[in-house]
């Protein structure tokens, strides 16, 4: 075979290959819609569960996913921030970086129902805060951290050292040429790391089972007293997040319509994070347009 036919020849493989995975993609959400698009309704994606009925919601599953979510994110973030700036820009000293980085890989490749028994040792026995937001929160924090650091390592480190060059022979400090010039540079893959990441903590069950808990109670959303069991802001409440839900309900099979329950609550699941991704992005764009004047 001439070289050119054999380009031709990979090329077509990589197209196949690339076509494959899409294939696969397009046919589980197919699937999921398909099997979870007639059990979707407002009263479904507001309704509380019901034990042992059918005809139950997951709109208090749906809200505790999206808390433990918010309150992950505003603890990582700043932490994964922090060390990723430092490993990329002040890091001098080969051994503590080499530490670092050993450690990230660790917690990295940790399964998740190991993150989950050590925070339920640490914050659920240690500390005494019971199954609870917190403790689901802190432990999705551990869970989470080594991918946004990795993400943002890797995303500032893209940036090309000319720029760093520049900022400095304008007589710009260190800090304000990562501020103004290579943070608003790599914003985009920023955030498409903490949009990776946020979609991992929305469907994580495992490290949620033994912190956050498996079980619900009735919120009252007219209450917005923190200190209030019936209240959504409770920090310290049991809080069952819509992975969780979709696993115990599997699991136990205690309802009647267990299996229209999973299956609603499954495409909630992806569309969630699919909208989350949408929106991440155009946010990521216009924050770029706006710090860099593009």
């Amino acid at each position: 075979m001439t070289p050119k036919q054999v380009d031709r020849l990979m090329t077509g493989v990589v197209y196949l290959l690339a076509s494959f995975i899409i294939l696969i993609l397009l046919a589980l959400l197919g699937y999921i819609l398909f099997s979870g698009l007639p059990h979707v309704n407002w009263h479904f994606l507001t309704g509380a569960t019901r034990s042992f009925e059918a005809g139950g919601g997951i709109g208090t599953q749906l809200f505790n996913s999206l808390y433990l979510l918010i309150l992950s994110m505003i603890v990582s973030i700043p932490l994964a921030f922090g060390v990723a700036i430092y490993l990329s820009e002040y890091a001098t000293n080969q051994k503590i970086v080499a530490i670092i980085s050993s450690a990230i890989e660790v917690l990295s490749s940790l399964p998740s129902i190991v993150v989950g028994l050590f925070g339920f040792l640490v914050f659920v026995v240690t500390f005494h805060w019971d199954f609870s937001i917190l403790s689901g929160a802190f432990t999705l924090m551990i869970f989470n951290l080594p991918l946004l650091v990795r993400s943002m390592q890797d995303a500032l480190q893209m940036v090309a050292f000319s720029q760093r060059e520049a900022g400095l022979a304008l007589g710009l400090s260190r800090w304000e040429t990562v501020t103004r010039i290579i943070i608003p540079e790599c914003l985009p893959a920023i955030i498409t790391g903490i949009i990776l990441a946020s979609g991992r903590v929305f469907g994580e069950a495992a490290a949620l089972i033994y912190t956050a808990g498996q079980s619900a109670p009735p919120l009252n959303f007219a209450n917005w007293n923190p200190l209030s069991i019936t209240s959504p802001l409770n920090l310290f409440r049991p809080a069952e997040s819509l992975a969780v839900h979709i696993w115990k309900v599997n699991s136990e099979g205690l309802i009647p319509d267990a299996n229209a329950v999973s299956a609603g609550a499954s495409l909630v699941l992806v569309g969630v994070v699919l909208l989350f991704n949408l929106g991440a992005r155009y946010l990521g764009n216009r924050l770029y347009r706006r710090m860099t004047g593009a």
